[in-house]
């Protein structure tokens, strides 16, 4: 009896599985596809999972989506706008390094092309319009960041004060969104680094007698 105690117990006990790995599967299924025509019984084929395990680990769908664009986010293939922003002493170079690293990073071929996070709510149903809404926060987040930094920019003289920061601002997320989209359609690096080297031409200078341009 012990026995059999033992092995319907052993039956009956979930498969284990790498949830990292079954993350990374999600990844890509939700990158390649979005987030509206990627199925459940996809997800967990790809997973290697059953759908039960996929909602006692991950919850349902959409927690499953919101927890890989914040791994995707964390990753350096969706990190790397921060980064800059944080890392290079000045605006200038910051915006210069996001747009060459999205021309390297956007077409790719080891991963979908692209941005998780810029394409994945496209054509989402009503219901699910807490979707696009999740990820156009992100957005926003990012368009605030880009905000901040040429507003400091400019009170640190980096910028001319006949500057509009915000306006810059969307510029640059425009054309990062432009990049992500046209890798999507096949462009390669080449194209896109060509479209980062022209945006930064739009840089404001400053008249001849004032501060040197930045570096």
């Amino acid at each position: 009896m012990s026995g059999m105690g033992k092995t319907g117990a052993a039956r009956g006990r979930p498969r284990a599985f790498d949830r990292d790995a079954a993350l990374a599967a999600a990844t890509r299924l939700f990158w390649e596809r979005g987030f509206e025509a990627t199925s459940v019984g996809e997800l967990t084929e790809a997973m290697g999972i059953r759908p039960g395990s996929l909602y006692a680990a991950f919850g349902d769908k959409r927690a499953l989506f919101e927890e890989v664009v914040h791994a995707y986010r964390r990753s350096p293939v969706g990190a790397f706008i921060g980064r800059a922003l944080q890392e290079e002493p000045t605006a200038h170079r910051a915006f210069a390094r996001i747009l060459r690293e999205a021309a390297a990073v956007y077409p790719d071929p080891s991963h979908p092309a692209g941005c998780l996070v810029i394409s994945a709510a496209t054509n989402v149903t009503a219901q699910d319009a807490g979707v696009a809404t999740f990820l156009r926060g992100l957005r926003e987040a990012n368009l605030t960041a880009f905000r901040d930094r040429l507003r400091t920019a400019q009170r640190e003289g980096e910028l001319p004060s006949g500057a509009d920061p915000a306006a810059l601002a969307g510029y640059f997320a425009a054309v990062v969104q432009g990049m992500s989209q046209r890798a999507r359609d096949g462009a390669d690096a080449a194209e896109l680094t060509a479209v980062a080297e022209l945006a930064m031409a739009v840089w404001p200078a400053h008249a001849p007698d004032g501060p040197a341009a930045p570096g």
